[in-house]
């Protein structure tokens, strides 16, 4: 496996195939380590350089891999070897982990989502590895650090001592929880997911995988939600090509 960090453009990423990711929860959870398990898209290099939470979350992470063939075609251009086997998403690589889990009795939680849509998920995964736990609470609580609804999750988490934390809350909120509660999640692997949960419930419109191996799976996703994502697919490229610029300004200087 290779573990080298692979950085351009302000960000690092590992060129993990889906294998090694399974192979880190196995690693985390054999030698009771703590591993925050991260990944970079062509939304999160826009947030890494204007949000600060955003910043420290990469900072503190163990491991970062690939989740949008936007990041592969722009390590390529920095002479990186990425190709599209590095490209992981969810909807890629977590039923090799679930499969996993159920086989070795590892447990999930689960925090984020609106009120049902992860129970609704969570039959789902069970249904197809009978066995599996995997425990879910919504994402619509107050996160700030010490409010009460936080740290009754944290305690949630704690007595169920999972091995596997999985947030879907969304970026920057999501990577704000994982810095501000990271001492006090006791777990092996941290995943910051996004709307996995939405797509397996089946609440939001899932991309054929052939797009997202051809690098059109955002297509899908703005025409399927426009008002919500017309801003990170049409504008937010707009300040990438602004940093390719500068960088190859400072090649040439």
């Amino acid at each position: 496996m290779d573990r080298k960090f692979y950085s351009f453009l302000g960000i690092k990423v590992n060129a993990f195939v889906k294998e090694d990711l399974v192979t880190l929860v196995d690693e985390a959870v054999s030698n009771n380590e703590k591993y925050i398990i991260g990944n970079h898209n062509l939304h999160s290099l826009y947030l890494f350089h204007h949000d600060k939470n955003m910043q420290e979350f990469y900072q503190i992470a163990t491991y970062i891999h690939v989740d949008g063939m936007s990041i592969v075609w722009l390590g390529k251009l920095f002479g990186h070897p990425l190709t599209p086997k590095n490209r992981l998403t969810s909807l890629d690589w977590l039923e090799l982990v679930l499969e996993k889990c159920a086989k070795e009795n590892l447990r999930i939680f689960s925090l984020g989502s609106k009120p049902g849509v992860g129970e609704k998920a969570a039959n789902i995964f069970r249904s197809k590895f009978p066995g599996l736990q995997f425990k879910v609470q919504h994402g619509y609580f107050d996160a700030s650090k010490n409010s009460m609804e936080n740290q009754a999750i944290l305690k949630q988490i704690k007595d169920y001592r999972p091995h596997i934390v999985m947030l879907g809350m969304g970026m920057p909120r999501q990577e704000k929880w994982i810095v501000d509660n990271f001492n006090e999640i006791e777990a092996n692997n941290i995943w910051n997911l996004g709307a996995f949960m939405d797509y397996y419930a089946r609440e939001v419109p899932t991309p054929p995988r052939w797009m997202g191996a051809i690098g059109l799976e955002w297509l899908y996703r703005l025409l399927s939600e426009p008002k919500r994502l017309w801003k990170r697919y049409i504008i937010e490229p707009m300040f990438v090509i602004k940093l390719l610029f500068k960088a190859n300004i400072s090649r040439k200087q």
